[in-house]
């Protein structure tokens, strides 16, 4: 049996702000199902795991952390869930907070959970085939086993994957508390040096017998320079051990046909009755209530890499000069929730702006959207997509990282419907509005309309592929 344990900062439901907690709140059980995997999660215990979780948790262990010269608390208990255990990382010091990250402390926090890890494995007796670590948060489990572990009994025949979720978001510090903090001596300074600072993802990168990233395409823009966010060149150096796995969701969670959130439930079968969602949220929303408009959607941090520039480049354009509707939620910076605000001021009965995260609103907006635009300038995966062809509504992307890899755009061969939406590859506001007015026109074609909904409704994105990419990459570690 192979045994995979996930270390991970976040995972759905317990505790996750963004696409990393659906990873590894889906992408476990989905692996679990493989025959003779045995699949574990660690993860810290954070404040915002609820009383519900808590009380299915049972203590597995009490141990001392010794981490540089501190001596700390730490517990782990565990709940089983879809095949899957979960380990939680308790000490209340670190995880006890009102985020998940952004402190001050940071390092310090994710050094303590990365060197529990690796104490946990003795105390609970499960040292894992694959240790498969995910973003800078948990890249010191990898370097740890390399630097401080691999000689020790039982961690010796460990493998080790590094996953890059976001290559721009990297683990920086300052070299001076490399030993004070990270509990490592100057003889590690050459794995975690890059442009003289510790680089947590790229000593991940260079301890890691494996390096992963979640798209094929992403995988390969990351090593280049505008892409590699100054990673590129130590990812060149590592090409031979990188390789791309387009993400899944979890078809559980995000299904039309049985999801309790929506109004109106449908399948791609009887996806004629997905209007009805749009017709109880232009009600709910305030705006004029008809079938014929129709609501184009934005579900996104309000960053720039997610294309809200070029968005706000042809918004006014897009919504003053033609009937449709545009609904928006998320946060993000202020200059683009305050964009969005005051476009909804201009148009109050063609633009709502929701400045806000609400997972229940996203699932009502996927069910109502007849159009999602996802104009990413960089995109490792990307879910979203997924998400609104799963629930009907057809997407506009710009064909870079997963959305290249998910989404082909739309064509047609003696009446056949090919693709599975409308993309675009250069990054400008005009290239994005005349594939949204391409969407828009094919959309008043009631029957290519429908053509193009049930086969986007049908395209598989759900984990089974990526599950046995995954189990063929953990086999070739273990030969």
């Amino acid at each position: 049996m192979k045994k995979i344990l996930f270390a991970g900062a976040e995972a759905m439901p317990f505790a996750a702000t963004g696409g990393l907690g659906d990873v590894l709140g889906s992408l476990p059980a989905a692996l679990a199902a493989e025959p003779d995997t045995d699949v574990r999660v660690i993860l810290p215990l954070y404040g915002q795991v609820s009383d519900q979780w808590r009380a299915k948790m049972k203590e597995e262990a009490v141990f001392t952390v010794n981490l540089s010269w501190r001596q700390l608390y730490c517990g782990i208990k565990s709940l089983k869930k879809d095949g899957v255990t979960y380990y939680f990382v308790d000490n209340e010091y670190y995880f006890k907070r009102d985020t998940l990250y952004g402190a001050f402390d940071d390092g310090e926090r994710f050094a303590f959970y990365s060197m529990a890890v690796m104490e946990a494995m003795a105390q609970l007796d499960f040292y894992p085939d694959v240790l498969h670590a995910h973003d800078w948060q948990a890249a010191l489990t990898v370097v740890y086993l390399a630097a401080l572990y691999r000689q020790k009994p039982g961690y010796e025949g460990i493998r080790s994957v590094f996953t890059i979720h976001n290559i721009e978001y990297q683990g920086q510090y300052h070299f001076g508390i490399l030993g004070d903090v990270f509990g490592l001596g100057f003889e590690e300074y050459e794995r975690m040096d890059f442009g003289g600072c510790i680089n947590l993802m790229k000593a991940a990168i260079v301890s890691a017998d494996t390096v992963s990233t979640v798209s094929p395409r992403y995988a390969e823009e990351i090593c280049t320079s505008e892409y590699g966010k100054g990673l590129d060149g130590i990812l060149r150096d590592n090409r031979h051990k990188l390789c791309g796995i387009l993400n899944g969701i979890d078809y559980s969670y995000y299904n039309p046909a049985k999801d309790t959130v929506i109004p109106v439930r449908y399948s791609w079968r009887t996806r004629e009755q997905k209007p009805e969602n749009k017709l109880a949220l232009q009600s709910a929303l305030g705006l004029p209530v008809g079938r014929d408009v129709p609501m184009l959607a934005i579900i996104s941090r309000l960053v720039a890499h997610k294309g809200l520039d070029i968005i706000a480049e042809i918004a006014a354009n897009l919504v003053g000069n033609n009937d449709v509707q545009l609904v928006v939620l998320g946060r993000g910076d202020e200059s683009y929730e305050t964009f969005f605000t005051e476009l909804e001021h201009r148009f109050p009965d063609k633009v709502r702006a929701l400045m806000r995260y609400d997972r229940d609103l996203a699932k009502e907006i996927y069910a109502a959207a007849d159009i999602f635009l996802m104009p990413s300038k960089t995109e490792p995966c990307g879910l979203a997509q997924m998400i609104c062809s799963r629930y009907g509504a057809i997407p506009v992307v710009r064909e870079t990282g997963g959305l290249f890899d998910s989404i082909k755009g739309y064509w047609e061969d003696k009446g056949r419907i090919l693709g599975n939406g409308f993309t675009f590859a250069g990054y400008s506001g005009n290239e994005l509005l005349n594939c949204i007015l391409s969407a828009v026109t094919l959309w008043r074609d009631a029957e290519r309309r429908h053509k193009l909904i049930g086969k986007i409704m049908r395209t598989d994105f759900s984990w089974q592929q990526s599950a046995r990419s995954y189990c063929e990459m953990y086999s070739k570690l273990n030969g």
